[in-house]
């Protein structure tokens, strides 16, 4: 299939900077999307928590790199992953994406967060989590949208989640949100309690170090 986000000469997604060289264009990427990411710690992006915030969220710390930062991607996409034997998770059909997620959105924004304990805090904070990141809206850039865009909404509802356990250990958190959506029209594979344990954990570390939580 045509993939209209990628060069014609050469299988690397299309950049402002005009990096044709895949290895250069992750690290450009890395680098400016942290900078980018540390910012949002000091200046909050602030919104309704819905699908344009969260648009708005990938256009801010992707819109240096990329022209389409900030859109819903118009292609379907796959990853193959190990820990699935190599097999993609079924993500969301473009044009499916802004309904699924105005609707994981609004549910996770009726919740009385400030009334659950922290293992409920956890578990229902990885469920929309996991079921948000599934819809990967975006051609690129999925995982750390979705990151910072909880750990924002959480804190914006008296929450602290220790962002410095989710940087340090990216790797087990995107395998995690692998695991935790790992459902398939033939079967259901998830294994949630990765998750749950890592955002768990979050919590517990930002509560320690805000002395209780806002």
């Amino acid at each position: 299939m045509h993939d209209p986000y990628l060069y014609e000469d050469f299988p690397v997604l299309k950049n402002k900077l005009g990096l044709k060289d895949g290895d250069l264009l992750d690290k450009a990427e890395i680098e400016f999307s942290c900078n980018a990411i540390h910012n949002l710690l000091t200046s909050p992006l602030r919104g309704n928590f819905d699908f344009v915030h969260l648009c708005q969220f990938h256009a801010h710390i992707f819109g240096d790199v990329y022209e389409w930062a900030g859109q819903p991607r118009s292609v379907p996409i796959e990853k193959q992953e190990a820990i699935l034997g190599y097999m993609s998770i079924e993500y969301a059909k473009p044009q499916n994406i802004a309904a699924e997620a105005n609707t994981i959105l609004q549910q996770i924004n009726s919740v009385e967060w400030e009334m659950l304990a922290i293992d409920q805090q956890a578990d229902k904070l990885s469920t929309f989590f996991a079921e948000l990141w599934k819809i990967h809206p975006f051609r690129e850039g999925n995982t750390r949208t979705t990151v910072t865009f909880i750990c924002q909404f959480a804190e914006s509802k008296g929450l602290t989640l220790n962002r410095e356990l989710f940087e340090q250990n990216a790797a087990y958190v995107r395998s995690a949100l692998v695991a935790a959506t790992a459902v398939f029209s033939d079967g259901d594979f998830r294994k949630p309690e990765h998750l749950v344990r890592i955002v768990r954990d979050s919590l517990e570390l930002g509560k320690k170090t805000t002395g209780g939580y806002k």
